[in-house]
């Protein structure tokens, strides 16, 4: 009997986690294209490898504040797709060149999907004279960065 529950809780979790790998493969493939401006460091990890820590201008624009809480903002994108900071989402519907953004508050600053880009060592000076993150968003404001520009 305990082989079954544990079969079943195994079958259970793995279901879990195939599903959140289909949605985030669905988002990379059908996502819409959202550039964001970003201010890059390059620092190094000993145990993590190369990666370039990210900063972006929209949280910068988002604010900050110890009473801020988890959200979404509304992004205005140009014709070259680059985003820009429109307003925090309301009950006003989107035009045809916005898409909602999600942001999460740590430490009283927003943060946008990630923080790092990770790549290959030796490749630093692929990512150097990059000066947009690239992300694939969601209708719902989920974000996934998918390049550096």
């Amino acid at each position: 009997m305990r082989e079954r529950i544990a079969l079943i809780a195994g079958l259970i979790v793995l279901a879990a986690i195939d599903y959140v790998i289909v949605q985030r493969e669905s988002l990379v493939t059908n996502g819409k294209v959202v550039l964001l401006e970003l201010a890059p460091v390059d620092p190094r990890s000993f145990m993590q490898g190369d990666y370039m820590a990210l900063r972006f201008r929209l949280a910068t624009e988002v604010g900050s504040g110890r009473d801020m809480k988890d959200g979404r903002v509304v992004v205005a994108l140009d014709e070259r797709g680059v985003g820009k900071f429109k307003r925090f989402e309301d009950a006003t519907p989107l035009a045809p060149n916005e898409v909602l953004v999600r942001y999460r508050v740590r430490d009283g600053q927003p943060k946008l999907a990630t923080n790092a880009f990770f790549f290959q060592e030796g490749h630093a000076h692929l990512y150097q004279g990059a000066r947009y993150g690239e992300f694939r968003a969601s209708p719902d404001g989920e974000v996934i960065l998918t390049a550096m520009r």
